[in-house]
Parts: structure tokens; sequence; C-alpha cells
């Protein structure tokens, strides 16, 4: 089989997003919606068929040159590897069940084959970034999910607030890819080429110092997409989307662009302990932060945001820790039951009539279909971390990986990482109690939730219980398949003693197992909110708007105003205005002196003769 039939895994949701949005409109509705479901089902299709092109060293096809001068060559080329073939399974299969239940839920929206479009051009965009053998066809994926999120953030233009939505996210990740584009030049010139793996093999030829610096740099750019700390604001207010681009932004792309990009350089950056410790420090903080911020949110997909925000969180602690399948097998597992949490809250919102505030629900198993409250319940025990489900197993192993890392600093982040997990199960049950237990406290008709929004969710929940045996440690009986599967970018391999584990897993149970007792006192029978002033202080995500409005935004209009009014009007107009006044006030001097009549140059011939004489005079004197 041609290896350059590899590019119909990227190209199927390509072709299908040009034909929707040139054509979309003016086609049937239900061939736009096959059309759109096809190319990502197609590509499913496909990654399974090219498997074993993964195997050993995995294969390389190049479809042409994209830039040829002299000796130095960039080709448009991919790459499907051991690393890449798992995930990109992961995106087309999730995007396929999210397409699914798309059709489903904008049943009744007028604009479908843009929207479509755009949902297509979201997975080509992202199976670009996981495919890409060099870092330019990364970078040009990287920048195509950021340009998709911001159209589909916004997609429902009309109302402010999600063009705000939009246009913050859009301007958000571009800033953390500022420190990407800085990085991959700085690799070019070290290294002569932008080829991933001629990029990790001659990782150890570059100084320590530039090795720090480089590690940072792609910190900051995996921080923008990942949505992790400084970078993080733009992941709660994107929630002002459709519910379908909320779980494809959220389980199989954007958000976890910046996770796949560190495993990917991960020979690179593990070199570097400084840049190492980083990465587990932004971790660990980002998913404390965002683990409080959940405790108060009342908008139901707010909570889900800031869920996503910290279980990534996670998956940088597990890459900082020195673990690619650690934090591979998260991504996978939460990929599942967090595009399942979406789904149903969208069905939720659906049975609430529209209503997204937690505190209007109540009772909702009893308005739809009871199925609902079951795979909503497994996909928040996946989340929370419940023994033997997929959310156990992967930050069980993260976890574990963080305690046994010999620098004494990590013992601290693995406090952070327990005390998240403390609070993940907390809120996360919170958020069930809210939305299932009571009664009705909603007002809004609810609408009905059709077959197509329901049975895409169950897969996806399925997926997520069971996920775990990915890599079923043998402390279970399992045989590590993911880890095996890796091979050589598998990272640090565990070998803990069985007492350790046993501790470590009761621990993590009894966090889980108190988080979910909390929740039930507080909330089995809430009625309105409790505000005060730490509620309110974590529900505006600890002020991190203001703060950085404070401390970015506003220098920087003051500083736009000084050069808009200072410098452009001010100097360059007033010197260009200036000069031009000067000129016309000597052209109305000069003009008096030409007016064409024969008096003036005669009276100008006098004074310039008695001018003349005056001064040969003074001459004759001397």
């Amino acid at each position: 089989m041609n290896e350059t039939l590899l590019f119909l895994i990227p190209l199927l949701p390509l072709v299908c997003a040009l034909l929707n949005m040139v054509f979309g409109m003016r086609l049937p509705r239900l061939f736009t919606e096959t059309l759109a479901v096809t190319g990502v089902a197609g590509s499913c299709a496909l990654t399974l068929l090219f498997w074993d092109y993964a195997t050993e060293g995995g294969t390389k096809a190049v479809l042409f040159n994209w830039l040829d001068s002299g000796t130095f060559q960039i080709a448009f080329a991919l790459n499907f590897d051991r690393l890449a073939a798992p995930m990109t399974l992961m995106v087309t299969g999730v995007a396929t069940f999210i397409h699914l239940y798309a059709v489903g839920y904008m049943h009744k929206d007028a604009d479908y084959g843009r929207f479509f479009g755009l949902l297509n051009l979201f997975v080509f965009a992202m199976l670009t970034i996981i495919l890409a053998d060099n870092l330019l066809v990364l970078f040009l994926g990287w920048e195509g999910v950021g340009l998709c999120s911001y159209a589909l953030i916004g997609f429902w233009y009309q109302k402010d607030q999600n063009t705000r939505a939009g246009t913050k996210a859009f301007l958000v990740t571009r800033s953390g890819d500022v420190f990407l584009g800085i990085a991959l030049l700085w690799l070019f010139a070290l290294t002569g080429t932008l080829t991933i793996s001629e990029i990790n093999a001659l990782a150890q030829t570059i100084s320590p110092g530039v090795v720090i610096a480089l590690t940072l740099l792609l910190l900051v750019g995996a921080c923008g997409k990942s949505a992790q700390l400084p970078l993080m604001t733009w992941l709660a207010d994107a929630m002002a989307g459709p519910t379908p681009v909320s779980a494809l932004i959220h389980a199989a792309t954007m958000v976890t662009a910046g996770v796949y990009l560190l495993c990917r350089l991960f020979p690179l950056i593990s070199l570097s302990a400084v840049g190492m410790t980083a990465i587990t420090a932004v971790g660990a903080l980002t998913a404390l932060y965002a683990a409080t911020c959940a405790l108060a949110q009342q908008e139901i997909k707010r909570v889900l945001a800031y869920s996503t925000m910290s279980q990534i969180g996670y998956m940088f602690m597990a890459i900082g820790a020195g673990t690619v399948t650690g934090a591979m097998f998260h991504l996978l597992t939460h990929a599942f039951f967090k595009a399942a949490l979406f789904m149903a809250a969208g069905a939720v919102i659906h049975l609430a009539g529209d209503e997204n505030d937690l505190f209007k629900m109540g009772g909702i198993g009893r308005r739809g279909p009871q199925e609902l409250f079951w795979v909503f319940l497994a996909s928040a025990a996946c989340l929370a971390g419940i023994p033997l489900t997929g959310g156990f197993f992967s930050k069980d192993g993260i976890l574990l990986a963080v305690f046994s890392h010999p620098d004494p600093l990590y013992e601290f982040f693995w406090l952070i990482g327990m005390l998240t997990a403390l609070l993940t199960s907390f809120y996360t049950f919170r958020l069930v109690y809210l939305i299932f237990a009571g009664r009705s406290r909603g007002r809004n008709q609810p609408h009905a939730v059709s077959r197509l929004m329901r049975w895409p969710i169950w897969p996806l929940t399925i997926l997520g219980l069971a996920a775990g045996l990915i890599n079923l440690p043998a402390f279970f009986g399992g045989q590590e398949w993911l880890h095996h599967w890796y091979g050589k970018l598998a990272g640090q391999t565990l070998t803990p003693d069985h007492h350790t584990e046993w501790l470590l897993m009761i621990i993590t149970s009894s966090l889980v197992l108190i988080g979910w007792a909390v929740a039930h006192f507080y909330y089995r029978n809430v009625e309105k909110p409790r505000l005060n002033w730490l509620a309110i202080f974590l529900l505006q995500g600890w002020r991190t708007d203001r703060l950085i409005e404070q401390l970015l935004i506003r220098p920087f209009e003051a500083m736009a105003r000084f050069c808009a009014l200072g410098c452009d009007r001010v100097l360059l107009d007033g010197t260009l205005d200036g000069s031009a006044g000067l000129a016309k006030s000597w052209g109305v001097l000069a003009r008096r002196l030409v007016t064409g009549r024969l008096s003036t140059y005669l009276s100008a011939f006098a004074w310039g003769f008695l001018i003349f004489i005056g001064w040969f005079l003074l001459r004759l004197l001397k």
C-alpha cells in the first residue's frame, strides 16, 4: 500500500469542510450533515486501516516540497508513528460521535453549512498537528485550530458576548503562539532543520542553557492552546459556543494540542531538569487553580470548562514527571468521559429549557429520559476518579509518577495533586446533585432530547469507564499496553513497590469518597446559591481578568493612546501640518511678488537697486 495514502486521513475532513462551506447551504440539509459525519468517520476508518504503518519506526509520507532553496528543503510531510496513531484514532473517533450529536443538537439552526464546514475544518487542523513531520506543518495546524476556535466559539455572532468570547480566545492563544514561533525559529537556527525527528536526535548537541530557554518558550506556547497559567482566561468564556463545539475543544482538539506538542518534543525538553520542573509547577498550580474555581461556578458548562483546565494540568504534571505514557493515557481517557459529559450537559440544557444556571435546574432526571442520569453519573465518576473507572487509573498513574520522582520538590507537587483530586470529587458531585437531586427549580419549558443526541453519548461513556484497560497497570494484572506500545517514546518507567501503590490508591480513593460525602451533605437539598466573598472570588476566577486588565490591557491602552495622540497626532501630524502651513505662508508671500503688474516689478527693481547702491557705498567706506 502506498504510504501517500496516509494523506487521506486529514484530507477527508478538509474536502468535506470545503464542500460544506461553498455548497452546504445550497444542498439538502441531510446531505450536508451526512457529508460532515462521513468526513471524520472515514478518517477514523482509515486510521484503523493504516494502523500497521505506525509499528516500529512509523511511516513518513511526503506530498510535495513546500520550501526549496538550494540545499534547504522543507517538505509537506506526515509522520504516522506510535505516538500519532492512538491520538489520531481518538480524535477522529470522538469527533465522529460529536458530529452525530451535533446533527441532533443543531437541527433548528439555519446556518448549518457554515457550522459543519467549520467543525470539519477544526478536525483537519488538529490532525495536521498530530501527523506533522516537521514543525512548520505543525504550526500550520496550530494556527488552524486557533482560527476555527475563534469562528466556532463566536458562531452565534448575533450576541456580543459570543463574539467577545471568540475574540478573547483568539488573542490569548495568539500570545502563546508568539513564544512558540520564537522557539521554532531558534530551533531552526541551531539545527538547520525543522523536522521533528531530526531536532530530537540533535537535542544532545544543544547547550543546556539554550535547552532551558527553548523548553520555557515551548511551555508558554503550549499553555496558550491548553489554557494553563498564565494564559488560561479564555477557556471558561469559550462556553459561549454551541455545546458540540465545547465538546470538540475540550475532548479531541485545541486544549490537547499543547500536551501533544510537549510529548512530541519530549526528547528535547527532557534534557532540562529546570524546564521539566517548570512544566510540573505550571500543571500543578493550574490544576489547583481551576479546581477551586469550579467549586463556585453556577453555569453547568463553566464547571466542565474549569474541570478540563484542571485535568490538562495533571497531564502537564505527568510530562514534567517524565512519563509521556501517563500524560497520553490521561489525555485519552479524559477525551472519552469529557466528551460524554459535555454532550450530556447539552441534553440537560435542552431539558431545562435552554437554562444554564445550575440553581435553576434540579430534578432534571424526572423531565426526560432516565438514561441521561446514568450516562452523566458514569462520566462524572470517571472525572472524579472513582476506583476502577478509566479516570481513576490514568490520574492515579500520574500521581504515582510525581510521588516517585527523586526531586524532593515533587512531593509538594504531589500534595497539590492530591488536594486537587479531593476538590475534583467535590465539585463533580456538586454538579450531579444540583442537576438531578431535589425538585425542579426552573420555570422554562423543557425541550425534547432526540435519540440522535442521546445514543452517541453511550459509546463515549462506556469508553470512559473501560479506558483504564488501555494501560492497566501490572498491579491490577494488566499488561500496560500503552506503555509498551510507545516504547522509547514512553518516557519514565515506574517500578514502585506494591505497598506504595496500595497506599497511594487508598489515599486517593479516600479523598474521592470524602469529596462525595461533603457534596452530598451540602447540595442534596440546596435551593439557592450560597454566595459569600470567597464564593464570589472563585466565581470570578480569582479575578484574573481584572488583574490582567490592570497589568497588561490598561498599560497597553495607555501606551496606544500616547502613540496615537502624542506621537502620531501631535509630533508626526503636527510636524507635517506645520511644515505644510509654513510652505503655504511662504507661498503666499512669494505670490505677492509675482502679480503680473509692471508697477510692482518697477518698484521691486527700484528697491533692489537702492539696496545694491547702499551695499556698494558701505564697501567703499570700509
